[in-house]
């Protein structure tokens, strides 16, 4: 009797099961079986594809629902829309189908506890996910700004690289404007030698730390001079050349700014020795060539290749004392820049004229065409700001010039006004989605920004006002090569001489349509010239705002 009862039970359940499948079935959204049914019959899809089918189907449907209820309740529960938010997001998909799973099971501890194992194992870190939305909108739009990332390894070893900045309009088209123009860097750890090579480029180097020399090999002669930190120094294009880092402990760190020949934005080392990290140009060529060429058989060829060591090598005391002895920057003999006569007049350092500008808050450093033949001929400015902790440079803009800006040490962060054409809808930069500023005549100006770490790049067009902010932990050192640059004016926006303060009082009036007086106090109030206490270093120090 016992076993009747416990079959006849086991069949009444199995029956209700099937009755609540049924149900189940029978009150399954239309749209969704219609969904489902095209997965399972979509010709060419594996079962993966399925699967993902028809998730995406279920996570559809869900949202579809959840905007029904929204309509005919007004409001939703707080952990429903959260889920369809992580549902629609696809930065968040693995989680949103995290929270679908727990969505089908029934409300309450269970669920909730669903919910919680979910978000740990998915979401982000607690106060990381508003930086990393900002740094995935700066990558995605901003086309002024570069990151160390943006540097490719050219030449690679132990003892040193050499990076290159990809090519401006890759970026952007808004930076054609720089499409010849390319930016490197060198990195030497001490007592070593950088290999020949030549290039189909044109450049000028900073020496931005450290101390070497650098020998250019002219048509009948060579040239050796001596470099340190802050010395700004020309070599045509095709010229080969060889360098040493002569200091016991210090690297040594060039930045390069460079003009191609061939190839707009396009330029490539020619490596004589070659090595490991680059090959050497000559084993291009033919053995039976080279040896008539150097009237030498082809094992001794073989064997000198082969024993090349790379192009960052480690070199004695010896060998480093004696490619060292070099002219001092300024006494290079014979012609100017590029090389007319054969010789180099050699570099110039940026620091022997003293700051430009300097206060409590900074110091600009800078060397204008007329200061040098190799700059004149290359239309350039070479500028350094040394912005001191918590205080920043600016607002200003130049007239003509436009700012390629390398970050060389410390952090902070740069704002920068760029106009949006507001009848075609086209953007001359990157726009944040607030802080437009519009004018009657439909003119509307956005803030680009980004936040700056060392090897950071960021572009400055002509006639942008902009402004540099150093962190609040460290000063913020800032090289410009500045193009375009004859008869370039920097216009200062704020503190002495600013350009609204220059300004005839009828003109203030009739601009601002506020009285002159007014106007005088808001921009007559900054004394300093062209640095000043940074945001936060004003409030830090209690200064007031009138």
């Amino acid at each position: 009797m016992a076993v009747k009862v416990r079959l006849s039970l086991a069949v009444l359940a199995f029956s209700l099961l099937a009755l609540c499948v049924g149900i189940a079935k029978a009150n399954k959204d239309p749209e969704l079986k219609v969904c489902e049914h095209q997965c399972k019959e979509q010709l060419g899809y594996d079962e993966r594809e399925v699967e993902k089918c028809l998730r995406d189907c279920t996570e559809e449907h869900f949202r579809r629902k959840e905007e029904r209820e929204r309509e005919t309740r007004g409001t939703e529960e707080e952990d429903d829309d959260e889920w369809r938010s992580f549902t629609v997001d696809p930065a968040k998909k693995k989680l949103g189908q995290c929270l679908e799973e727990c969505q089908r099971q029934e409300r309450g501890k269970q669920k909730s506890l669903c919910r919680l194992r979910c978000q740990e194992k998915y979401e982000r870190e607690p106060g990381r996910e508003e930086e990393g939305n900002m740094e995935e909108k700066e990558e995605a739009g901003n086309p002024y700004v570069f990151e160390d990332r943006h540097l490719k390894s050219e030449v690679e070893t132990e003892h040193g690289r050499v990076r290159v900045l990809q090519k401006f309009t890759k970026k952007s088209k808004l930076l054609r404007g720089l499409e010849n123009i390319r930016v490197a860097i060198i990195e030497a750890n001490p007592q070593t030698f950088i290999a020949p090579t030549h290039l189909d480029a044109g450049f000028v180097l900073f020496v931005a730390k450290g101390r070497g020399a650098i020998t250019l090999i002219h048509e009948e002669d060579k040239q050796t001079f001596n470099l340190e930190r802050g010395d700004v120094f020309g070599v045509p294009a095709g010229t080969t050349f060889y360098m040493v880092n002569k200091d016991e402990n210090e690297k040594l760190r060039v930045a390069k700014i460079l003009w191609t020949v061939n190839l707009p934005g396009n330029f490539k080392a020619f490596h004589g020795a070659g090595g490991e990290d680059a090959e050497s140009f000559f084993r291009a060529f033919s053995w039976e060539l080279l040896e008539a060429a150097l009237k030498t058989d082809r094992g001794r060829l073989e064997r000198i290749f082969k024993q090349q060591q790379g192009g960052i090598v480690k070199a004695s005391k010896e060998q480093i004392q004696a490619l060292g002895h070099g002219e001092e920057g300024g006494h290079g003999g014979g012609g100017l820049w590029p090389f007319p006569t054969g010789g180099s007049s050699g570099p110039f350092n940026i620091f022997d004229k003293g700051p430009v500008k300097r206060n409590n808050y900074g110091q600009l450093f800078e060397a204008k065409p007329k200061d040098s033949e190799q700059l004149r001929d290359l239309d350039l400015i070479v500028s350094l700001a040394n912005i001191t902790r918590g205080s920043m440079a600016g607002p200003y803009y130049n007239s003509k010039a436009t700012m390629i800006s390398i970050v060389l040490e410390g952090e902070g962060y740069f704002e920068m006004a760029c106009p949006r054409d507001s009848s075609s809808g086209s953007s001359m930069g990157y726009i944040e989605s607030e802080g437009s500023r519009r004018g009657k005549g439909g003119q509307t100006y956005q803030k680009t920004s980004s936040r700056l770490s060392r090897n950071s790049v960021f572009i400055v067009p002509a006639g942008h006002p902009v402004a540099t902010v150093a962190s609040e932990n460290s000063n913020l050192e800032v090289l410009c090569f500045e193009v375009y640059a004859k008869g370039n004016v920097r216009y200062p926006l704020a503190g002495k001489w600013n350009v609204i303060g220059e300004m005839d009082r009828e003109a203030k009036e009739l601009a601002y349509g506020v009285p002159a007086k007014e106007v005088d106090q808001i921009f007559g109030k900054q004394q300093e010239e062209f640095f000043f206490p940074g945001p936060r270093r004003q409030r830090r120090e209690g200064r007031a705002y009138a």
